[in-house]
């Protein structure tokens, strides 16, 4: 039976680059001379730490521009709440979510469960595997799915024949 696999991967290689990236930019910039902000990652996390507000909203601004010009999506990331930091600086932590978690994984099943379209959906650990009889259900499922914004980012992968 024709099957396909939806996974939510980040190419950890490239993160470590824009991350880089995005400390040459804060320390070349104008608006931070004299700033102790700084970006440091921290296995699947992305610790930033800054003066305040202002200057930590334009760090992960300029983060975020990085990871777009890598290829990165924005929906792999998930934002940890603002806390005040010794100096009166504030932290965020940032993490890069590897895999669809299972909240995630039921919520995909139960749109394409919705679509009426003739394919079965189970969620295996990190993935979401779609099975049909048909290769022609499963693309339209994949277009089904492109077309819905389920806030994590999806890759289809395994297409068997």
């Amino acid at each position: 039976m024709p099957s396909f696999d939806i996974v939510s991967k980040v190419d950890m290689q490239e993160v470590d680059n824009a991350i880089n990236q995005a400390i040459k930019e804060i320390g070349q910039r104008y608006d931070f001379k004299g700033s102790k902000s700084e970006i440091s990652q921290e296995k699947d996390a992305v610790k930033i730490l800054a003066d305040d507000d202002y200057k930590l909203k334009a760090v992960v601004d300029v983060l975020q521009s990085k990871f777009l010009k890598r290829n990165i999506s924005i929906k792999a990331l998930q934002y940890g709440k603002v806390e005040p930091a010794s100096g009166g600086m504030v932290r965020q932590l940032i993490t890069v979510q590897q895999g669809i978690s299972k909240e995630k994984g039921k919520e995909i099943v139960a749109v394409i469960k919705e679509s009426k379209v003739k394919v079965q959906a189970q969620i295996q650990d990190d993935q979401v595997r779609v099975t049909g009889k048909n290769r022609d259900d499963l693309q339209g499922t994949i277009q089904l799915l492109k077309g819905k914004d389920l806030g994590v980012e999806m890759q289809f992968v395994n297409f068997r024949e």
